[in-house]
């Protein structure tokens, strides 16, 4: 199903919360395109909600970044050029070279315990060949190496950048290509946070981040 025919009806009282919950699966799985307008009006409708909660759900993706308003032409998923995944990953290396030279330096045996179970589940969706949730364990590995940062800010702005990355992903066909590359670089990644050794794991960040703009830039538009 795409766009408002992807929208399930919410008849038990509804919040924003759960609308934009909603409205934010279905924006990165892609039922919404990129570029598609979002009309309120018809929204509630679909959802069976008076127009509050909806223009609320409304204005929050909007400043997530989902959602893009123009004074006059109304609401639409946001699209992404090039210029847009280059900075979204520049922002994703300082934060995560940031996270990385806190972590490095500290007990961190419960991280790497919980990345090795990361690994896990990507191999788990690899084998199945599901894509969304290959990237989903993509990134859940970065946001907990971030989160063990125990910073709440980095925490909260890489949660932003994880969301623009996903709809990234989503964009393109095959950036897992092959697929099995993926499982070899966070190993990679694993085996230098074990090792203690900050100077090789900013390196290898840096070559993962960069790596997946340009894969990303070389890959193909999903057919809508």
């Amino acid at each position: 199903m795409k766009g408002l025919d992807s929208v399930a009806p919410m008849r038990a009282q509804g919040t924003a919360d759960l609308i934009a919950d909603q409205l934010r699966e279905r924006i990165l799985d892609g039922s919404f395109a990129a570029g598609e307008p979002i009309n309120e009006v018809h929204l509630a409708a679909r959802l069976e909600m008076s127009r509050g909660p909806v223009r609320e759900a409304v204005q929050r993706l909007v400043q997530e970044g989902l959602l893009t308003s123009v004074r006059n032409r109304g609401t639409s998923v946001v699209q992404l050029g090039q210029a847009d995944i280059a900075d979204i990953y520049q922002g994703r290396a300082a934060v995560e070279r940031e996270a990385a030279r806190v972590v490095i330096n500290r007990e961190h045996s419960e991280l790497l315990t919980a990345l090795d179970g990361v690994i896990l589940q990507m191999r788990a969706a690899l084998k199945g060949r599901s894509w969304g949730e290959v990237a989903r364990a993509d990134l859940k590995f970065h946001q907990t190496i971030v989160d063990a940062a125990q910073s709440r800010r980095l925490s909260k702005m890489f949660s932003t950048l994880v969301v623009e990355t996903l709809l990234c992903i989503h964009m393109f066909e095959n950036i897992y290509d092959p697929p099995e590359g993926i499982v070899a670089q966070h190993q990679r990644l694993i085996d230098l946070l074990r090792a203690g050794d900050e100077a090789a794991y900013l390196s290898e960040i840096d070559w993962h981040l960069k790596n997946s703009v340009k894969t990303l830039s070389a890959a193909e538009p999903t057919a809508n």
